[in-house]
């Protein structure tokens, strides 16, 4: 195996990087057994969160969507019954029509206003004429701003921070080290408020991890004690629209399930894609 084992993190070029936080080699982390020795653990944990924004909009249809959307539209117009609307539609036009034949007597008290269901149609109309839909692509998406969460409405984003692991910055999920005392989703739960602050609302899916990311560190400082680190990674949905007084790093994006890749490590990046899902 090729020093640091697959899916280490650190350049193609074979430019090696340190352990994550500046690890060397004798500094795994030691727990405590049952009978009070102290043991080591040779893995360091650390706890991620894949933030999602939900789509804000319907993606568009696609062509043969689009004509079994017209068929189950058709099928249910010839198989509906008249809505009050149209019942009463009829009775007025069957009204207009006997008045005009001379044969139907006008009860309607002289000098009432009737408004006739015609009427609310054409006022209704007139409505639908002034109504301008907001535009499916945003000035966010017009400038490719992926700092914006204004942007691709119908797909999901995720949230990227450029972290420092070793002597190389790299773009990853938010994640911090699991520390005594923690459960992994506590570990997640600081990783978001570390990088978002706590005015962020978001909703974490499960106690259980959805995915993990297992590397070795370079062999050159790879120890019995410190051989390399596990990732656990979890998912959650953003609930608060408003950014303004998140405590964001400089160097965050979201981003598209398909924009990942320029971004990832691919072993890190296979990781991730099990457990997105991008309708």
């Amino acid at each position: 195996m090729a020093a640091g084992g697959r899916g280490a993190l650190w350049g193609r070029g074979g430019g090696m990087m340190a352990a994550p936080g500046g690890a060397v080699a004798g500094l795994g982390r030691w727990v405590s057994s049952a009978s009070g020795a102290v043991t080591p653990r040779p893995w360091r944990l650390f706890g991620a969160l894949c933030l999602l924004r939900l789509p804000r909009i319907t993606q568009p249809l696609r062509r043969e969507e689009e004509e079994m959307a017209a068929l189950m539209e058709q099928i249910e117009l010839e198989r509906s019954r008249y809505s009050d609307h149209e019942v009463r539609k009829l009775e007025e036009e069957e009204r207009l029509r006997r008045r005009k034949e001379s044969s139907y007597d006008d009860d309607e008290e002289p000098g009432k206003t009737v408004i006739m269901a015609q009427d609310l149609e054409d006022k209704w109309e007139q409505k639908l004429l002034q109504f301008s839909p907001a535009p499916r692509v945003t000035d966010a998406d017009k400038k490719n701003d992926r700092k914006s969460l204004n942007r691709k409405l119908d797909s999901n984003l995720m949230l990227l921070v450029k972290q420092k692991i070793g002597n190389q910055e790299l773009w990853l999920l938010p994640q911090v080290e699991w520390q005594p005392g923690e459960t992994m989703r506590n570990t997640a739960e600081r990783a978001m408020a570390m990088f978002l602050g706590d005015h962020i609302q978001a909703k974490i899916l499960g106690n259980a991890p959805h995915g993990i990311y297992k590397y070795k560190f370079p062999r050159a400082i790879r120890t019995e004690d410190n051989v390399g680190a596990k990732v656990f990674f979890y998912k959650a949905f953003l609930q608060s629209s408003d950014l303004s007084q998140a405590k964001l790093k400089k160097d965050y994006l979201w981003v598209t399930k398909d924009e990942l890749g320029a971004y990832l490590k691919p072993e890190y990046l296979k990781k991730v894609n099990r457990f997105l899902l991008d309708l």
